[in-house]
């Protein structure tokens, strides 16, 4: 098994918004090693043992934070769950004084999820302010970001261009288009700073109520290339990769859209429309996909083309990676 050789010195992994591409090609070359740990017949490795990861979802999840728990698990690091539900938080506990408690546990790494942006900053920056030496991974905040996600969808597509020996220099040139609920997706947010942080050309698309002019500051200063699309086909043509966004049903209630059959008709993925695309397209989403609206149930279903299964698959050695990195493994 072999691991990344540049050092990692970061702490916590709260945004991609300042990652370098050395620490993105550390987390590929770290995640295809577990990868490779992951098809054998015993999964696990001693890299985080004696360690103890606390998941802190305040918010539901079931793919993130099975995917944490079993990456921890698969390290051989010990795991706390925590459920808002059936926590001290219903009888007046702070978020603070929750990661407190778990920190005085023993906690190493705190994987936090939470409805509001900044609160896993917010968490990261006390524990920082008691020199506690416990890292911090935002798993997901608000409508600000959810950089596990993006880390999986960019090892996912690197894997497609080079399965031994994933680069993020390999999207170079590439053209990438993201459809859907841009305006509410963290998913989106993340993914925007890892797309263009190298020379490739990202195009979004989504309704203009879903996509306002705002997120052309994206693009600013950086390597790769955005642009802003209210029409679907300018931004499938010749796109090497398309991702859609699960569309959020409540943003019906708030008049954002007419309907989810007219969007499915504008914006929706089906076989037909990828004929735009380059002819080896592939297709990503971060799940859960309403079916028929974000894209046809054929096409979720179509091996040659969705990369949805894989993207799962992904998550947990990406994850395992992030936790490697940020706990200081050491490799096996």
């Amino acid at each position: 098994m072999t691991m990344a050789t540049a050092p990692w010195t970061r702490r916590h992994i709260l945004s991609l918004a300042d990652f370098t591409a050395t620490e993105y090609n550390n987390i590929l070359q770290t995640a295809t090693s577990f990868r490779e740990v992951l098809g054998r017949r015993t999964k696990k490795v001693p890299a985080l043992q004696g360690q103890v990861v606390a998941n802190l979802f305040f918010e539901p999840s079931t793919r993130t934070r099975n995917s944490f728990e079993l990456a921890a698990k698969r390290l051989s690091a010990d795991t706390l769950n925590f459920a808002p539900g059936t926590s001290s938080l219903t009888k007046g506990e702070t978020i603070l004084d929750t990661a407190k408690t778990y920190l005085a546990m023993g906690t190493d790494m705190m994987v936090i999820r939470h409805k509001q942006a900044g609160v896993p900053f917010a968490i990261a920056a006390e524990l920082d302010r008691l020199n506690a030496k416990v890292a911090v991974l935002n798993a997901g905040d608000g409508q600000h970001e959810h950089p596990s996600q993006a880390l999986l969808d960019l090892f996912t597509i690197c894997r497609i261009l080079d399965p031994d020996n994933p680069q993020i220099e390999q999207l170079n040139g590439k053209k990438i288009a993201i459809v859907g609920d841009i305006l509410h997706s963290r998913v989106a947010r993340s993914n925007i700073w890892s797309l263009t942080a190298t020379q490739a050309e990202l195009h979004l698309a989504a309704p203009p109520t879903l996509l306002p002019e705002l997120f052309a500051e994206f693009g600013k200063n950086r390597p790769g290339k955005l642009f802003l699309h209210w029409n679907l086909d300018e931004a499938l043509e010749n796109a090497d990769f398309v991702m859609t966004l699960r569309l959020q049903k409540e943003r019906m209630t708030a008049h954002l859209l007419p309907s989810l059959r007219e969007y499915h008709q504008l914006f929706g993925l089906t076989h037909e429309r990828l004929k735009a695309c380059k002819p080896n397209v592939k297709i990503l989403h971060p799940g859960p996909v309403n079916r028929g609206v974000e894209l046809s149930s054929e096409l979720m279903d179509d091996p040659e083309l969705s990369l949805i299964s894989q993207q799962v698959t992904s998550g947990i050695a990406v994850r395992m990676a992030l936790l490697y990195l940020i706990g200081g493994g050491k490799p096996n």
